[in-house]
């Protein structure tokens, strides 16, 4: 991998994964290598300046924080095709990053993406449209939506806890009406994330599927669809008298909907590039760490396997 220019971002408020950048540029900066760094949050959006300041290509993102800060880089990232280096410094779980501990040797971990001693894992993500009116207009009334883990559809109101009730469709066909909390339609990425929470299915991050879970519905006959990666799902919202449905993507606010519009969630035409530097990197290993898996509370020896 050529790194004749890099950007940086750093979980916003964070000095650990700030002091992390900073010497990661200095690093980079005494190898030839121009650097863009700034902060990532709610508030701190650095990638629009990153793309428009770029004098030339940009050959890697190297983002430093957690889950939150990685799924935004890859949101802006994935349509241009910039391989994401993420490393888990000030997050939480870390499903999406590489740990502090394989990059505690900054200088090595430069020496072996010069030297092409990487693998790189790219990974489905979803887009979403907003329409109104019937299925026959085409024209949307929003912009195209990315996510990596998931779109939600759900209510929001600061004074009260609203029911949803939605409808939707799958490639023109309607399937089902859900009386609930929401929908949440997720990647095999995200079915890690918001997914589980809601009791859905756990998919391997190397498929290409569609997993769709109600949240809380008030059917036992509600259950969790996994679609071929192909699918259109288009979800309605009805009964909304106080207009407080609203598309959410990966955790974030997208905009907001109401009878009348439809939601297009299919998959998106580009992948998210992520650099994996763990040599011997293992999806089932990660399963065990971070969902604490396989023995981690009970202790036994495995000699039946002698």
């Amino acid at each position: 991998m050529q790194l004749k220019q890099v950007i940086i971002a750093y979980k916003a408020r964070d000095s650990q994964s700030k002091r992390w950048a900073e010497i990661c540029a200095k690093q980079l900066e005494s190898r030839d290598c121009q650097v863009l760094m700034g902060p990532s949050g709610p508030k701190d959006n650095p990638y629009p300046v990153f793309l428009a300041s770029a004098g030339q290509p940009i050959d890697l993102a190297i983002v430093l924080g957690g889950d939150g800060t990685v799924l935004t880089s890859a949101r802006h990232l994935a349509p241009v095709g910039i391989p994401i280096l993420g490393v888990n410094v000030g997050g939480h779980l870390g499903f999406l990053t590489e740990s502090v501990e394989e990059f505690q040797d900054t200088e090595q971990v430069w020496d072996r993406l010069f030297e092409d001693r990487y693998a790189v894992q790219r990974r489905m993500m979803l887009q979403a449209t907003v329409f109104e009116g019937h299925r026959t207009n085409l024209e949307p009334v929003s912009e195209r939506y990315l996510g990596l883990n998931e779109f939600c559809v759900k209510p929001a109101s600061a004074d009260r806890m609203i029911t949803s009730i939605l409808e939707m469709e799958i490639d023109g066909e309607v399937v089902d009406q859900y009386v609930g909390d929401g929908l949440i339609v997720s990647t095999p990425t995200g079915s890690t994330g918001y997914t589980v929470s809601a009791n859905g299915p756990i998919m391997h991050d190397g498929m290409e599927a569609i997993t769709i879970t109600p949240i809380c519905p008030m059917s036992l006959s509600s259950r969790p669809l996994v679609l071929p990666a192909g699918s259109v799902v288009s979800i309605w919202p009805l009964g909304d008298y106080d207009l407080s449905t609203k598309l959410w993507m990966d955790g974030v606010l997208a905009t907001s909907i109401w009878p009348g519009h439809r939601v297009d969630i299919r998959m998106a035409d580009c992948l998210a590039k992520f650099i994996v530097l763990r040599e011997n990197n293992s999806y089932y290993q990660t399963l065990r760490e971070k969902l604490l898996w396989a023995g981690t509370r009970v202790r036994y020896t495995d000699n039946h396997k002698n």
